[in-house]
């Protein structure tokens, strides 16, 4: 508990002298992430990291965020690496019973096998969980690693401690505080990012595969790439909790790395939480701080 609160502690120094130090070197996007996000009429928190030389910007960097699905993209990471190791394949079929695609959830996969009972290929469960935010393939897929906990524990050991993976989409479903259980800090995040872009985490061959079916997402299409030029690649995972009875969104996030005209990249971070406005202007929010971030970059 000391080394955590340490580490918050030396994050929010490092995050003071960021300026100092030239790793930002425009304050003004900062002004202006700060004054967009005033709309999500909520929690917002932000991080901008420029994958080539470390620019790093975070807003309530250190404040603690439910993920919702985008806790899908550190799943994705758990397969992968046990794909590394040789224990799974992404050819290799797994049995998936029809009481295990719940009818009651988002759940494209469901669509195309409603009766379920059939062999489903690894591949097939990971690209319907990250591109289409499948929750009933993440579950398969977190009861084949062994449960959230396994997950947990192996992003934990990659030295992403401001992290919490503890429910499934099913238990999530059933109570919606339990969203607030599946947390991180919008620094912490942008860091697995970075490490992942990085190849320090897969091999490259399960990199490029990542990416490319973070690549394909379809949701969240007015979210990080929604003020983008046409064509720009994004590789991103979203996260929706929707709203609760009285009109409060739990979540509403997008998480990716943006490739620039010139070939480098950023990764950006942009959660909001307990919002009480409209999904329609969080949206907004996180397409206009993406937009100012690259504008950011394009100019400079």
């Amino acid at each position: 508990m000391k080394q955590i609160k340490m580490r918050h502690a030396l994050l929010i120094f490092i995050t003071a002298l960021l300026p100092m130090f030239g790793q930002v070197q425009n304050e003004s996007l900062r002004t202006k992430i700060e004054k967009i996000a005033e709309r999500a009429n909520g929690n917002i928190g932000t991080a901008i990291i420029g994958l080539e030389n470390n620019d790093t910007l975070v807003v309530n960097g250190d404040k603690r965020f439910p993920m919702q699905s985008v806790y899908k993209f550190p799943l994705a990471l758990a397969v992968l690496d046990q794909v590394d190791k040789g224990v799974l394949s992404l050819n290799q079929k797994i049995f998936v019973k029809k009481s295990e695609l719940l009818p009651k959830t988002w759940s494209p996969l469901r669509k195309k096998y409603p009766e379920g009972n059939v062999d489903i290929t690894v591949d097939e469960l990971l690209t319907y969980t990250v591109s289409v935010s499948d929750n009933n393939g993440c579950d398969i897929l977190f009861k084949l690693l062994g449960g959230p906990k396994i997950v947990n524990e192996y992003i934990h050991n990659l030295g992403i401690d401001d992290i919490s993976i503890v429910a499934t989409e099913e238990e999530m479903h059933k109570d919606w505080n339990v969203q607030y259980t599946n947390w991180c800090t919008p620094f912490e995040m942008g860091h697995l990012l970075s490490q992942f872009y990085q190849n320090k985490i897969l091999s490259k061959k399960s990199t490029e595969y990542l990416k490319e079916i973070m690549v394909k997402t379809s949701t969240g299409a007015k979210r990080i790439k929604g003020l983008l030029p046409a064509g720009t690649i994004v590789a991103h995972k979203t996260g929706s909790s929707g709203s609760n009875d009285v009109g409060v969104i739990g979540a509403l996030n997008d998480v990716g790395i943006v490739t620039l005209p010139d070939g480098n990249h950023f990764a950006i971070v942009v959660f909001i939480s307990n919002s009480r406005t409209d999904e329609t202007i969080c949206e907004s929010v996180i397409a206009d701080i993406a937009k100012a971030v690259w504008d950011y970059y394009v100019e400079n």
